[in-house]
Order: structure tokens, then C-alpha cells, then sequence
């Protein structure tokens, strides 16, 4: 069934069945090359698929957390069959160095981290394509760097903290009205319900907005690329420390980062907004970003959650297809 709706979805920009099989048997392939770049705190963990010359210029694919691995992007590694993919794991998490230094736990510094990578593969231009919190660093990045950046692909549109709590405020109570008044109760109540209560609202938010029930399971490609690649998996240290609780609790140092200033400085015609049907970066908000960024796109997996990386990997790569090699020099 996925090669069927491959060949449907690569067609459209018109590749071959063949083509279109071969670009699905790239899905969690082990990587061409792997190499480890110093970067401030340690070293980070890197691999390529692909040819770094082509003429289609690499993508850098930037996971999101902050603590979360390159996993999420396997499903998309088939686009190496047009330019080179980058995948890394950025530092404490996953096959990364772990120092668990909380000074290296500074936006600034993941940003700088990417350009040392850059450098470190000899790389002029590059697209940078990030999903969550990836995404502020995909803006910063390209804010910062713009004579490297091709395109930047602002992924499940975190950017902005306030904006993005005040978002799931607005999710909670699309909710049922017990899950609702359980969260808030678990959130403010000076006697909280019971963490099991906590817990099972929490998952009801998580099934809405981040992971649906109609997902599809990881394929065995997927769990023996985990065993593989997976290195030390998730840093839930470092997710609390820069973020908080959960998804809707803001309690750590990003608690104040707005990073929408940013998009008067980038050239908006090299910006894509990209969000699942039923994201927790909701519609409203991301439109809200797009008017601030002139010339910028938007594209709304359907179907997708914020999980719409591995919910709708078929409809992801075919926008990203689309999207990059029409941001390619020409």
C-alpha cells in the first residue's frame, strides 16, 4: 500500500514507478556517511545520504525538543535520491556527546552548532528544514545566515513561546469538558488531582494534537534503524530545563523566547510554514506568522498532528519535493 501511494505521490512530480520505488526503499537506510563535528560542549553526531555536489542543493533536517533525536526524519531520507540529506543529533541527545552541561543549553549555541556542521561538510548553501522547536532554529539559523541558507522549512511552527502556549490554551478546551477541567485543575490547583488523573488528560491532549490513534505503526525498517541509530535516545533532562512539564506547560529557560521579530529579517519568499491538519502549532497562529513574513508559503498536511512527520509521511515528502527543488538555484 505505501509503494502504491509513493508512486502516486512522486508522480505528481514526475517520477517513474521505479523511481518512486527507489526513493521508498531509501526510508531509514543506513547512512553513506557519518562523521562527528567539535562544536562548543562536545561533538555532535552527523550522516549524509546522498551526493553533496549535486546540483540540487543539501537539506539539513533540524529535530525538535529540545532533548529529541534525528528519528522523526527516517521517512524522509528517500529524498536523497535528488540531493544529499543531512540527519544529526544534536548535543545530549541521541548519538551525540552528552556532556549534561546545562551551559550549553542556549539557543545561540544550537544555532551555532548547525554552522559548524555547514563547514564541517564543506557546504555553500544549504535548505534548513526544521519540525518543533527545530523550526526556531531553522529561523534563527537562516536570520543569522542568510547567505547559506537556500530555503528554511519552519515545521509543527514553534517560534515563539507565548504564542505557542496560548495555542494549546486554545486546544485544551476544544477538548471534552472533563479532560479540560482536569488539565487546568492538574496546571493550577495549588492540591492537584492525582498524577494518574494528570496523566491520562495529558495523553487525551497528546491523542488530539501530537499523535493520533490513526497513525501508522513504525514499520521493521523503522525499529531496527532505532536499535541501530538510536544512540541514547531522548534527553528528557534537557527538555525540562529549556522547556517544561509537557507540551502546554512552559516552565523552563524558553518560557520568555519569542523569536517572530525574526521574520521581518528573512527573505519570505524562502520561507515555508509547514503544519499538520490538527497540529498543536495551531492554524490560526501559523497564519498569523505568515502575515509577517511576506512572500512566505504554507502548506497544511492533512490529516497530520504535530506528529505529521510519520502520520502522513507520503503527503510531508511530496511537499518538501516540491518545495525544495523549486528553491533551487536555477
Amino acid at each position: 500500500m505505501r509503494l502504491i501511494a509513493a508512486t502516486l505521490a512522486l508522480a505528481s512530480f514526475g517520477a517513474t514507478p521505479a523511481a518512486a520505488q527507489q526513493a521508498d526503499e531509501l526510508d531509514w537506510s543506513a547512512p553513506e556517511q557519518e562523521l562527528r563535528v567539535a562544536v562548543e560542549g562536545g561533538e555532535v553526531w552527523v550522516r549524509v545520504n546522498g551526493d553533496l555536489d549535486a546540483e540540487a542543493e543539501p537539506a539539513i533536517f533540524i529535530h525538535g525538543g529540545p532533548g529529541g533525536t534525528h528519528m522523526g526524519f527516517g521517512n524522509l531520507i528517500s529524498l536523497a535520491d535528488e540531493r544529499a540529506v543531512i540527519l544529526y543529533d544534536q548535543l545530549d541527545s541521541g548519538m551525540s556527546d552528552r556532556p549534561e552541561d546545562p551551559a550549553n543549553w542556549r539557543v545561540e549555541r544550537f544555532v551555532s552548532e548547525l554552522e559548524a556542521i555547514r563547514q564541517a561538510l564543506g557546504i555553500e548553501r544549504w535548505h534548513v528544514v526544521g519540525h518543533s522547536w527545530g523550526a526556531a532554529l531553522a529561523l534563527e539559523y537562516a536570520a543569522a545566515y542568510p547567505d547559506h541558507t537556500a530555503s528554511a522549512v519552519l515545521g509543527g511552527t514553534y517560534i515563539s513561546t507565548p504564542h505557542w502556549i496560548m495555542g494549546t490554551n486554545l486546544l485544551i478546551r476544544e477538548l471534552p469538558d472533563h479532560v479540560q477541567a482536569d488539565l487546568i485543575a492538574c496546571e493550577t490547583a495549588r492540591a492537584p488531582p492525582p498524577a494518574e488523573t494528570c496523566s491520562t488528560a495529558t495523553a487525551a491532549f497528546y491523542r488530539a494534537y501530537n499523535g493520533r490513534p490513526d497513525r501508522p505503526l513504525p514499520s521493521p525498517q523503522a525499529r531496527a534503524y532505532r536499535e541501530a541509530y538510536g544512540g541514547r535516545g531522548w534527553n528528557e533532562t534537557l527538555y525540562n530545563a529549556m522547556w517544561g512539564p509537557s507540551e502546554f506547560s512552559a516552565r523552563g529557560s524558553l518560557v520568555g523566547y519569542d523569536g517572530t521579530p525574526l521574520l521581518s529579517r528573512v527573505d519570505g519568499s524562502r520561507v515555508l510554514f509547514m503544519i499538520g491538519q490538527y497540529d498543536e502549532a495551531r492554524i490560526d497562529t501559523v497564519h498569523d506568522f505568515l502575515t509577517l513574513t511576506p512572500g512566505a508559503e504554507f502548506a497544511v498536511v492533512p490529516g497530520g498532528s504535530h506528529a505529521f512527520l510519520s502520520e502522513r509521511p507520503l503527503e510531508t515528502e511530496a511537499i518538501l519535493r516540491g518545495w525544495l527543488s523549486r528553491k533551487d538555484p536555477e
